[in-house]
Parts: structure tokens; C-alpha cells; sequence
């Protein structure tokens, strides 16, 4: 048995991909996490997508997370009698806050506030940031302005406004309602989207610890209040996710690029994993192989320190959905086959406290006496993320006897979950690594390996435990 490659792989699921055979060859082919998008699709459509993984999963022996992506409180344009219209640069056009059926002069939205918080000289962006308008005057509930990029608008297109501070809550109706649904079934992690402070995460942390819930949060990146509170949002959340496509609507998409490698360099030190998303392969939704920009894209994430690089699209509704998985496994054996040569150990700041001292000293100790494994026992995982955010050049095994928590180090970097007994002593640490390495060919009789642990054993607050062993 071979544990692969460092970088974790989140695949979006959809109707090229949700089937029972689809989802074993993602698998096969390097996926870690399922991620269940509730802008699209019922309940029906996610249930089937939650069996058929969680039966592959089983089957194949191998941990795959479930990641549920709440819709959180996109903006968004009302319908047209007509479908569709075309925007002239330079007309006037009408947002209301009224209902009413679109034209070429006015369309509704779905946020009564919008006309309250935005002001002249505001720019509003439609579709995605390829329409765009200017507030010339607000009145009452229509909102007045000037179209800068014109082109064809359908109806239900997402509205952006940067630089206004919106006040709409990062949790919806039908945010709480879908959560129940995952929780009921034991969803592993919760993205929740366009979070702009610390209080949103708390918000959702309410209803986790409410329902019982375990679940990690992974707050979504998206506007610029979030990166200006972004280490308050770390603190929050259990990770986070680079949403590079509204955030590039948000802020200058000059910008985007060192503000993704600022977030990760942040998520790192704090030993919490960092998701890099959008538009990784979009050229693979309808092409066999990716552009060369791409490829270049995907390698820089994994060189910055991103846990684990996403799919949208190329696996919901894409041709290619195994081929773009194998393409992204490929990129990151390459570049961690460089990135992780012996001795290159990340540092930080911020390591002051007895477990970042026992995590790097593990990951040295492991390169000093040449193991090939570094084992994490962990019951709540913490140990585990620790160590791999020192990017280690050995594999990481994290043994746990909480099953609940297994799977939701899916999304740290090199760390793979297995559930082990309960273990009271160092003896039966010794035991349950020599059986669990030698027995699943993770390493040869006679070969050292690192262990790393918290004690007291089972109820320890930190990792303050190391110890080498032979085979």
C-alpha cells in the first residue's frame, strides 16, 4: 500500500459525476473530498451523492470527506419577460428592490436592503463581473444607473457591489434548512459562503454545537472585508477556502494572486487547512488536457502551501472529470517530488508553544535518523495538522480511535487518517504502529519511524510526546 500524494483533491459533485462508478474512478484517480454544492440540486440528488460515496468509500478502504457548501446570501437579478436582454454601454438602467417582471429599462432584486447601502459612484457587477454598472442616483427603492459593460444579461445573475459593506446575514433560510440536512447526515465539513467577520462563523458554530454537531467549518474568502479580518476568520473557522472567483469580482483581479498566497501563508502558521479554488482546469470541462497556465497554476498553490486544490464545474458538468482529477494528482506528485526534499522545513513566527515545538522536532527527527514515516497519534486531529503544516518530506499516518474524526483530515496536506484501537500505554503505541505500518506495506521491518502523541493518552490538551522506533 502506497499513501500517494501530499496534496489533497476536493471534487464538486454533479450529474456527470454522481453516480456509484463515476465516484470510485475519481477516487482511483487521486480524489480525497466530495463537495456537495446547495446552489444547485434538492435533496434527492445530494442523498444519492451522499450513499453512493459513502458505499465507494467502504468498498475501496479509503477515507473520502463530504464537504457541504452552503448557498449562503448571493445577490441576485429577477427574471425578464423577453429571457434575456442586451445591455448598451452607456444607457441608463433601473435595479428595484420592487418586484416586477425585467426589461431593458429595470430588473428586480432579491435584497429589499440593496437601495439602502449602496450610493452614487458605487460600481454594481453583473454575471460573474463581466456586466458592469454605475450608481448614479438611488430613489426610494430603485437604484439608478449607468452601464459601463454592456452585453446579453439573463435573469438570476449574481449582483456584486465592491466596496460596499452589505449587511446581509451570512446565513439564510435556506442555509439553516440545508444544513439540517447535512447534519442529519453527518456531514464532515461545512463551507459557508461570503463570511466578512468572525461573528459569522460563530453564528454557524451555534448551530453546529445546537444540533451536536462535530463538523468543521470552512469559511469561504470572498469579499474584502474577509481578508481585512482574516485572522480573526482563521481563529473562527476550522479552515478556509480561497474562492478566487467572486473574490476577483470583490477586489482587483490583479490582486487576487498575492492575496491567495498571503491567505495561505496565514492558514499555515496556524496549522488550519487552506482550500484554493476555482477555475484550476476550466479548460478541461470540454478539453482532454489543460492549458499550460493552468498547470502552472495548480503547481504555484501547491508551492504556497495550499492543503488541497478544488474542482467545480470540470467535475459536475464537464466531459473530462476522471482525466482532469489524474492531471491535478500528476501536477502535485511533480511538484511535491521538489518541494518536500529533505531539509527544506517550513518555519514560523509563531512557533512559541510545546506543541509547535514537539511538531517540528518530530519532523526533524524524522529527517535526522532517515524514517520514512512519521506517525500522528491523534484523537481530535490537531496533532496531525500540526506537523504537516511544517510540509514534511515523509508521509504522515494519523491513527486515531475517534472514527468521527478521521475523515475531516481529508483536506490536510500529506496527513492520511486510519482508525486505530484505543491505546493507554507506550507498549501498545509500539503494538498498534509495528502492526499498522508492516501490515499495510507502509514500511519495512527494521526501518525507523517517528511517533508523535499527546499524553496523558486519550485526554492530553497538546502534543508533548515523541518517540523512534525500529520495526
Amino acid at each position: 500500500m502506497t499513501l500517494g500524494k501530499k496534496t489533497k483533491i476536493v471534487c464538486t459533485i454533479g450529474p456527470a459525476t454522481e453516480s456509484a462508478e463515476m465516484l470510485a474512478k475519481l477516487v482511483d484517480a487521486g480524489m480525497n473530498v466530495i463537495r456537495l454544492n446547495f446552489s444547485h440540486g434538492d435533496f434527492a440528488e445530494h442523498q444519492k451523492r451522499v450513499d453512493n460515496i459513502r458505499a465507494v468509500s467502504k468498498k475501496s478502504g479509503k477515507v473520502v470527506a463530504i464537504l457541504q457548501d452552503l448557498c449562503g446570501p448571493k445577490i441576485r437579478i429577477g427574471t425578464f419577460k423577453s429571457g434575456k436582454i442586451v445591455l448598451k454601454e452607456g444607457q441608463g438602467f433601473t435595479l428595484t428592490a420592487d418586484p416586477c417582471e425585467g426589461d431593458e429599462t429595470r430588473v428586480s432584486v432579491n435584497y429589499p436592503q440593496l437601495p439602502r447601502e449602496v450610493a452614487p459612484g458605487h460600481m454594481i457587477m453583473l454575471r460573474d463581473g463581466t456586466r458592469k454598472l454605475e450608481v448614479l442616483e438611488v430613489k426610494g427603492n430603485d437604484i439608478r444607473t449607468k452601464v459601463i459593460v454592456g452585453g446579453e444579461l439573463a435573469g438570476y445573475k449574481g449582483v456584486n457591489v465592491p466596496g460596499a459593506n452589505l449587511s446581509v446575514s451570512s446565513i439564510t433560510e435556506k442555509d439553516r434548512k440545508d444544513l439540517e440536512f447535512g447534519l442529519k447526515n453527518k456531514v464532515d465539513f461545512v463551507a459557508l459562503s461570503f463570511v466578512r467577520r468572525a461573528s459569522d462563523i460563530a453564528e454557524l458554530r451555534g448551530l453546529l454545537d445546537k444540533a451536536g454537531s462535530k463538523a468543521h467549518i470552512i469559511a469561504k474568502i470572498e469579499t474584502p472585508q474577509a481578508v481585512a479580518c482574516i485572522d480573526e476568520i482563521i481563529a473562527a473557522a476550522d479552515g478556509i477556502m480561497v474562492a478566487r472567483g467572486d473574490l476577483a469580482i470583490e477586489i482587483p483581479t490583479e490582486e487576487v494572486p498575492l492575496t491567495q498566497k498571503a491567505l495561505i501563508k496565514k492558514c499555515n502558521a496556524a496549522g488550519k487547512p487552506v482550500i484554493t479554488a476555482t477555475q484550476m482546469l476550466e479548460s478541461m470541462i470540454r478539453n482532454p488536457v489543460p492549458t499550460r497556465a493552468e498547470v502552472s497554476d495548480i503547481a504555484n498553490a501547491i508551492i504556497d502551501g495550499t492543503d488541497a486544490i478544488m474542482l467545480s464545474e470540470e467535475t459536475t458538468l464537464g466531459d473530462y472529470p476522471v482525466q482532469a482529477v489524474e492531471m491535478m494528482s500528476k501536477v502535485a506528485n511533480t511538484v511535491e517530488a521538489e518541494s518536500g526534499t529533505p531539509g527544506k522545513i517550513r518555519e514560523y513566527d509563531t512557533d512559541h508553544g510545546v506543541t509547535d515545538v514537539v511538531s517540528r522536532s518530530a519532523v526533524r527527527a524524522a529527517q535526522s535518523v532517515g524514517a520514512k514515516l512519521i506517525v500522528a497519534l491523534t484523537r481530535s486531529g490537531r496533532t496531525a495538522r500540526m506537523i504537516a503544516r511544517y510540509r514534511p518530506a515523509e508521509q504522515i499516518l494519523a491513527l486515531s480511535d475517534a472514527p468521527d474524526n478521521i475523515a475531516k483530515l481529508a483536506v490536510t496536506y500529506g496527513a492520511y487518517p486510519m482508525v486505530a484501537p484505543t491505546f493507554k500505554t507506550v507498549d501498545e503505541i509500539m503494538e498498534i504502529v509495528r502492526r499498522t505500518a508492516l501490515d499495510n506495506k507502509l514500511a519495512r521491518k527494521g526501518s525507523k519511524v517517528v511517533i508523535a502523541a499527546g499524553m496523558p493518552f486519550g485526554s492530553a490538551k497538546e502534543t508533548n510526546f515523541i518517540l523512534v522506533e525500529t520495526l
